[in-house]
């Protein structure tokens, strides 16, 4: 367990009700109480429609909850404007999806800077930023390839790259190796792994397999939106 002095993310009580027009609301989250420290790799293990998507949509700033409050770096994200939500999500959260959803008309480099649009950074700086990071990820020859000219493995590297260029506090990933071959899926798990060692980025994984117990320093069982055990890595 990494140091829990302060942690960087707390939910108390954390509910979430999707209400629907003639039909029975749906109970996603029912009182979710959790604490997530710096630099941290949380995995979040439960079957689908457990309610894991929906907790990451809500510590990432998504999605607004029901009921409870969310703590981040001490901060409540309900007294957040929808702008103050926005320039959260740009400068301190990376989000890497199943489905990548990288923009298929821009080449890997347009898609890694597409992520700093709104940064301040001089275009050589931007340049020099987005060259390392594909370096890193052993995505240079494919710099300015299009995303279907990628293999599904390559296509998840450069959803990492452009979630990474960002030097975001926080990494969430929702089932990121899902549709990937078990090779593909070990190699891009270790790759995320090796960030959160090395970079210190709080690292937060959903799936619904149970291979990453090994790797992750804690992991929770969510089912019908609660967390029903945990376990940390050793035992």
């Amino acid at each position: 367990m990494k140091n829990q002095n302060n942690p960087l993310i707390e939910t108390k009580n954390l509910g979430k009700v999707y209400f629907r027009k003639n039909a029975a609301p749906i109970k996603a989250l029912d009182g979710i109480n959790l604490k997530v420290f710096q630099g941290e790799f949380l995995a979040i293990i439960g079957r689908s429609g457990s309610g894991k998507t929906t907790l990451l949509n809500l510590l990432g700033a998504l999605d607004r909850p029901t009921s409870g409050e969310i703590k981040l770096e001490g901060k409540i994200l309900s007294n957040f404007s929808n702008r103050d939500l926005a320039i959260l999500r740009r400068e301190k959260i990376g989000f890497i999806f199943q489905t990548f959803n990288l923009l298929p008309s821009l080449t890997v480099v347009e898609n890694v800077e597409s992520a700093l649009v709104h940064s301040r950074m001089s275009k050589d700086q931007i340049n020099s930023k987005v060259t390392a990071l594909l370096d890193l990820l052993g995505l240079t020859e494919m710099s300015n390839r299009l995303p279907l000219e990628l293999s599904v493995g390559q296509q998840q590297k450069v959803a990492i790259a452009r979630a990474l260029v960002k030097d975001p506090t926080i990494i969430l990933a929702d089932e990121p190796t899902g549709e990937m071959d078990p090779i593909t899926s070990r190699e891009i798990l270790e790759k995320l792994i090796e960030l959160n060692q090395k970079s210190k980025i709080t690292l937060i994984i959903a799936s619904h397999g149970k291979s990453m117990h090994s790797d992750a320093d804690r992991t929770l069982f969510i089912k019908a939106g609660r967390i029903v055990s945990q376990k940390e890595a050793g035992y």
